[in-house]
């Protein structure tokens, strides 16, 4: 295992230890707080439980995750090849960040009942932002001399956003769509708080009512799970992707 990797597993186990040893010895009540011996337990006894919700978090996730990223890519364009759009648009774009995504969720219930529709929406207004302003600014960050070489060829501005901009807005795309992928569990547990029937949100709200904390904490692990686990794929998807954008090796 590389350094990096293996400093943050020995502080997570560290204080895995440490979180255990104290509750013992200080004799917690396991619904005030469990050890993390009691949170693997409830994962491993809850399992199927479990993974029931976490497929409904995740279709939730994947719909607003793709939403998101074909709004900010219609926008960005939109912005970069029109002025009118950029003045008309870009301004509600950066005032809707603004808006308490927890306050608006309640009148998305409102309108659209408990289904799938009001958190992929919530999903949506959380992770539209950093994708398209990172695009905007990847598109606009191209070398003017670049552009103007290839239409003095005679390439229209279609073929130019195709074979320049594009290409190069690639690497800021992908810098938002993981920050996008990283929040877009909290977006989905934040529509599933307000109202649900299912998820991984409604779980913790419900095992919290029964004082199952063990469950909620395990519910919690496997958010954090399916957050960092979107962030590593959209990682992976841009070094497929961006292949001469990785880092060369050092030895150490």
């Amino acid at each position: 295992m590389r350094r990096d990797r293996l400093l943050p597993f020995l502080i997570l186990t560290l204080g895995g230890i440490a979180w255990e040893l104290l509750t013992r010895a200080l004799a917690v009540p396991p619904w005030v707080l469990p050890a993390p011996s009691q949170i693997v337990l409830a994962l491993v006894r809850d399992q199927r439980l479990l993974l029931g919700h976490l497929l409904v978090t995740l279709e939730e996730v994947a719909l607003g995750l793709a939403l998101s990223v074909l709004l900010a890519i219609a926008l960005a364009i939109g912005i970069v090849s029109s002025r009118v759009i950029e003045r008309s648009l870009y301004p509600l774009v950066v005032a809707s960040q603004a808006i308490p995504i927890v306050a608006l969720a309640p009148l998305l219930l409102i309108w659209f009942g408990y289904g799938l529709t009001p958190k992929v929406i919530v999903i949506v207004l959380i992770c539209f932002f950093p994708i398209a302003v990172n695009l905007v600014d990847g598109l606009r960050g191209v070398d003017p001399e670049l552009v103007d070489l290839v239409r003095s060829l005679g390439a229209s501005r279609w073929q130019t956003l195709r074979v320049v901009r594009i290409p190069a807005a690639l690497p800021p795309f992908f810098s938002g769509l993981r920050v996008a992928a990283a929040v877009s569990v909290i977006g989905a547990l934040i529509g599933e708080w307000v109202g649900s029937a299912a998820g991984l949100g409604y779980l913790m709200i419900r095992a919290a009512s029964q004082f199952h904390t063990d469950r909620v904490f395990a519910a919690v692990l496997l958010s954090a799970v399916l957050s960092i686990g979107l962030f590593w794929s959209v990682g992976a998807i841009e070094r497929l992707a961006l292949p001469w954008r990785l880092p060369p090796r050092t030895e150490r």
